[in-house]
């Protein structure tokens, strides 16, 4: 019985051009920098890490206010937390990151340990010239007086 199926040949030089086209392609989609989307997360990175860091320990050191009372909320042991981190992130990752990721940790290391120091300054000589202008709280969510309060730290509300 003769073999009536049609018969599919394919050169070599048509498998390596397509090979090459895909792999010129594959390249131009990694080399491309690609941004998030709304819905998007950036990517997981150093600098990633370091950013998510950093914006907690502005938060506790009162970068943003309070949505419901429009004042500056202040937690200087979670800042303090948030900020040690980051000094563990330096010692155990030092001697491999680049050049750049080890002197955005450095900068914003130092940033952050500059602020912390003038908030706590600021803090305290506030109290000292008038203690009942500094709100002083517990921990949200913690009981007032609660068995966690004084583990976990006060929040302080500053004046207008």
């Amino acid at each position: 019985m003769p073999d009536d199926a049609p018969k599919l040949h394919i050169d070599a030089d048509w498998k390596e051009q397509a090979q090459a086209e895909k792999e010129k392609l594959s390249q131009k989609i990694d080399d491309s920098p690609r941004q998030p989307g709304p819905d998007e997360f950036p990517p997981a990175d150093m600098r990633a890490l370091v950013g998510s860091l950093a914006s907690q320990a502005l938060m506790g050191l009162g970068a943003y206010a309070d949505p419901q009372t429009g004042r500056a909320m202040i937690d200087l042991m979670g800042s303090r937390f948030a900020i040690d981190l980051l000094g563990v992130l330096e010692e155990k990752t030092k001697g491999n990151l680049t050049p750049e990721e080890a002197s955005e940790l450095k900068e914003v290391l130092s940033e952050l340990r500059q602020r912390f120091v003038q908030i706590a300054s600021m803090i305290q000589q506030q109290m000292a010239k008038d203690p009942a202008s500094v709100q002083v709280m517990g921990r949200p969510g913690a009981a007032p007086g609660g068995a966690d309060a004084p583990a976990a730290g006060p929040r302080l509300v500053m004046p207008d």
